[in-house]
């Protein structure tokens, strides 16, 4: 077993097949498949099974992911220490709802770890591929809310995938409104309020169930619906048609405008907001340095 190998087995993982993996390398197909086998070969094990779709990280194979990176990470730190001082490029991914203090975390990392060389990866995308990246290894961390209605489900889903679910902070339920919306000014609204509205939820894609929804109270019957798939194009709805979404409540006016508000929505319910991990893993240095960053950033809110 060598590094290279380890490099190898952990891009695979992160792109998925071995051709985007060895494109990624600059090395052929057929040596980075070697390699791999060659790898499971002595590691007594198969850490990637071959399917007509492509490849999938096995159970055995996450595992040793999980070690495998740890691997490469110290040894990371021992070339910059004692090497060429700049510990080559950094790797580090994150998936996430649509929170902003993620993004806010995102960006004081890369500040406080960003080298002259680095991969860093902020993936703001639906429920379940949160779930699969985590549990892929693609992404060291997630984070989601659960709450009374889809905790039962989430947490037997990460319970298979041998995820542990930490919580961060429980938020009441807000909604995001233009400034200008006629209930911009009010101290609380009620569900009856926001009828003639337009309501906008984030799209799940395959897995549109409401147990995969980012919104709390998904369930509720609206007579206006309208499904996006990022940030910017919400808040451009919010403004333009006059829309809502339900939410945390935590805004950052310099990330999402100043056009946008947080009003007190009265109906009884929490979110319970938090990170996903991997239970076979420790959290790298750089893990560790953003869930720090994101604790900072809920104190601020």
């Amino acid at each position: 077993m060598t590094l290279q190998q380890l490099r190898y087995a952990v891009t695979v993982a992160e792109k998925g097949t071995m051709t985007e993996a060895a494109t990624e390398l600059y090395i052929s197909q057929p040596s980075l498949t070697k390699s791999v086998r060659e790898l499971e070969k002595e590691m007594g094990i198969i850490i990637f099974e071959r399917t007509n779709k492509g490849i999938a990280v096995s159970h055995d194979g996450e595992q040793f992911l999980a070690y495998a990176r740890q691997v490469i990470e110290q040894a990371n730190l021992l070339e910059e220490k004692y090497i060429n001082k700049s510990g080559g490029k950094q790797q580090f991914c994150v998936s996430t709802q649509h929170y902003s203090f993620a993004v806010n975390a995102f960006v004081d990392l890369i500040q406080q770890y960003g080298t002259t060389e680095y991969d860093f990866s902020l993936r703001e995308t639906q429920t379940y591929e949160i779930i699969e990246d985590v549990s892929s290894m693609k992404s060291e961390i997630g984070i989601i809310y659960i709450n009374d209605f889809n905790e039962k489900i989430l947490r037997k889903i990460m319970k298979i995938k041998e995820l542990a679910f930490t919580e961060l902070f429980v938020a009441k339920p807000h909604v995001f409104i233009s400034n200008r919306h006629p209930l911009a000014n009010r101290s609380s609204v009620t569900m009856e309020e926001l009828q003639e509205y337009p309501y906008l939820s984030f799209e799940q894609g395959e897995h549109n169930s409401f147990y995969y929804s980012e919104e709390i109270f998904s369930t509720v019957q609206r007579k206006k619906n309208i499904r996006v798939r990022d940030r910017a194009t919400l808040f451009n709805l919010l403004v333009g048609l006059n829309g809502y979404t339900v939410c945390s409540g935590i805004i950052d006016s310099e990330l999402n405008g100043g056009n946008i508000v947080a009003v007190p929505l009265e109906k009884e319910g929490e979110m319970h907001i938090g990170y996903v991990s991997h239970q076979k893993s420790h959290f790298s240095r750089l893990g560790a340095a953003y869930i720090e960053a994101l604790k900072v950033h809920i104190c601020k809110c």
